[in-house]
Parts: structure tokens; C-alpha cells; sequence
């Protein structure tokens, strides 16, 4: 028997990586998603790399999908991606006042087709993460 998968059964990774292609497929539509782009700052790395990466600028905390397309009183779209069962850290959530103090519109968000909604919400000018 074939499994059924739900949200809940994917990682934050297949989570995110269904919002990218989401966000290719509608290049057409909106042309401004091709500024939407992933920051890589986790995953388990060893330690030559992640003294590499600190040195580099890499930042405990900062959200992973950026869309730097300023839509009303906002420069830009930051969201951070958490697999169903996931919450944000401390650092995380810092980040996101952080960038909402800034000019910034943030979120949380849990699943690809949300993701996709708050994306169009927010290019159509409305409140996003308030």
C-alpha cells in the first residue's frame, strides 16, 4: 500500500525546498520571485567548515528564505521555515524582531502551501506576520 504524506511527515528541508519550486513555477505570474533565495545557515556541518563559515559572516539565527522585494511600508520578506513539530529558537526569534524593527515584514511558517500564500499576501501589499 502506497503511504499518503502529509506536512507533518516532512522535514524543513522538503518543506522549503516545495516553496522554491512553487516560486519557480510562477515566474511568469510574478516576476519578482526570482529574487527569492535561501540563506544556508544551518544543517550539521564539521567543525573546519563551520569555523570557515563564522569567519565568512555566517550568523546563528537568520531567517531562511529572503525576499528583498519592498512592498508597502516594507524592504523585504524574511521567513523562517520549521519542519509541523518545529519552533524557532531563541536566536531565531530574535533575528525576527530584529528585522521587523528594521523594515522588515517576518514570519514563522510550517508548510509549503501557507508559505506560498504569505508570499502572494505579502506582494500584494498586505500585513504579513503582524
Amino acid at each position: 500500500m502506497k503511504k499518503i504524506y502529509t506536512t507533518a511527515d516532512l522535514t524543513e528541508h522538503q518543506i522549503q525546498a516545495c516553496v522554491m519550486e512553487w516560486a519557480e513555477g510562477q515566474l511568469i505570474q510574478r516576476p519578482e520571485l526570482k529574487m527569492l533565495y535561501a540563506i544556508p545557515n544551518g544543517g550539521a556541518r564539521n567543525a573546519v567548515t563551520g569555523a570557515l563559515l563564522k569567519a565568512e559572516g555566517v550568523k546563528r539565527g537568520v531567517p531562511d528564505l529572503c525576499l528583498p522585494v519592498a512592498r508597502g511600508k516594507y524592504h523585504g520578506l524574511y521567513i523562517e521555515m520549521k519542519r509541523a513539530s518545529g519552533k524557532p529558537t531563541k536566536a531565531q526569534i530574535q533575528w525576527l524582531y530584529d528585522l521587523k524593527d528594521q523594515g522588515y515584514a517576518t514570519a514563522i511558517s510550517h508548510d509549503a502551501a501557507l508559505t506560498a500564500d504569505l508570499i502572494l499576501r505579502y506582494l500584494a501589499g498586505a500585513a504579513v506576520g503582524e
